[in-house]
């Protein structure tokens, strides 16, 4: 039947006749769908077959792309439509990224993004506080005088303020590692050579100071003033430790060994005002428990347990650090302490 109804309208056309004797008039609905073939038609008669089919098929490709276009953009617009529990917004990724579904092992969905499941660990309790380095030489006794200076104006800035105090420690806490494993980055690119897995350390231990961070701030709410001062100590101490690394890289983790031995004694300080009832035991933040696997009715004390011994940890890292280089030796040379701590 269309076979019969095409032959028909092709005899019309080319014995000159009007395509309308055998098609009915469009509706007013279908104009848009009917115009492009009318004029294909005008195209054929004027140009012939050959460019009447191109004409068909171009008005045909036209016709697609708005189809697919329109169908896009209102998956697009369903997509940021849709609303997870919470309040948040799912955009869909032009670039087809998104996030799998991870969830904990009790099977609830993982509601962190700024650490996964199998990035959480549970800190080495067993690890001893009280080393100490005894500074022999020059560059030691620089490196301890300079941090024992340090401390005075946060003695008297903080006193026994310690939530305070600890989250304005663990901002300058975190640079060391970050400005460490960037240069050590850099001299591995320049030089084409491996870094012994030291970049990997480094920048370990300063992701772990971050979310030491991130576990003060749900307990103390950093003032306005406060945060100003973590802006000024931050530029300042940026851009002092990364000359000190560039010039002295053994001088530089002396400091960051004997600072992590402040914190040790910070954090032990604070223990003894929770147990004292000076500071309230208050329920350890949810991203405490789960970044250090802690238990579901863990406290403000266990969740201080376990920074100090993440302290501890650091405390040896760039202590051994430093005595490498004292050896005359890179630290690529030496085996990286990765995922110590």
């Amino acid at each position: 039947m269309n076979q019969l109804v095409a032959r028909a309208v092709l005899r019309g056309l080319i014995g000159g006749r009007s395509c309308k004797r055998y098609v009915s008039p469009p509706s007013a609905a279908a104009a848009a769908v009917v115009r492009p073939f009318d004029e294909a038609v005008v195209m054929w008669r004027a140009q012939g077959l050959g460019q009447w089919r191109r004409a068909m098929s171009t008005a045909a490709e036209k016709a697609t792309a708005v189809t697919e276009k329109d169908e896009k953009e209102s998956t697009l617009a369903a997509a940021t439509e849709k609303k997870k529990e919470g309040g948040e917004v799912m955009v869909a990724s032009y670039w087809g990224i998104s996030r799998p579904k991870i969830t904990r092992e009790d099977g609830t969905e993982w509601p962190w993004n700024c650490f996964m499941p199998w990035e959480t660990y549970q800190s080495d309790l067993t690890i001893d506080l009280s080393k100490h380095h005894v500074p022999k030489t020059f560059l030691d006794k620089v490196a301890y005088r300079t941090v024992k200076i340090l401390r005075i104006p946060t003695d008297i800035f903080f006193q026994r303020r310690y939530g305070c105090r600890a989250m304005m420690l663990e901002t300058v806490a975190a640079v060391p590692g970050m400005v460490g494993g960037m240069l050590l980055h850099l001299r591995s690119l320049r030089k084409f050579e491996h870094s012994g897995g030291w970049v990997k350390a480094l920048l370990e231990e300063a992701e772990n100071e971050r979310m030491h961070l991130m576990t003060m701030v749900e307990l103390v709410k950093p003032k306005w003033y406060e945060r100003l001062l973590v802006l000024t100590v931050q530029g300042v101490f940026f851009n002092a430790f990364f000359v000190l690394y560039l010039l002295s890289p053994k001088l530089a983790h002396r400091v960051v060994g004997y600072l992590e031995e402040e914190a040790i004694h910070s954090y032990t300080e604070y223990l003894k005002d929770i147990g004292s009832g000076k500071i309230e035991n208050v329920a350890a933040p949810a991203i405490a428990i789960d970044y250090w696997r802690l238990p579901k009715d863990s406290t403000l004390k266990d969740v201080i347990t376990v920074i100090r011994a993440d302290e501890a940890h650091h405390r040896d890292v760039n202590h051994f650090a430093s005595d490498v280089h004292y050896q005359g030796k890179e630290l690529r040379e030496a085996p990286a302490p990765i995922g110590y701590r």
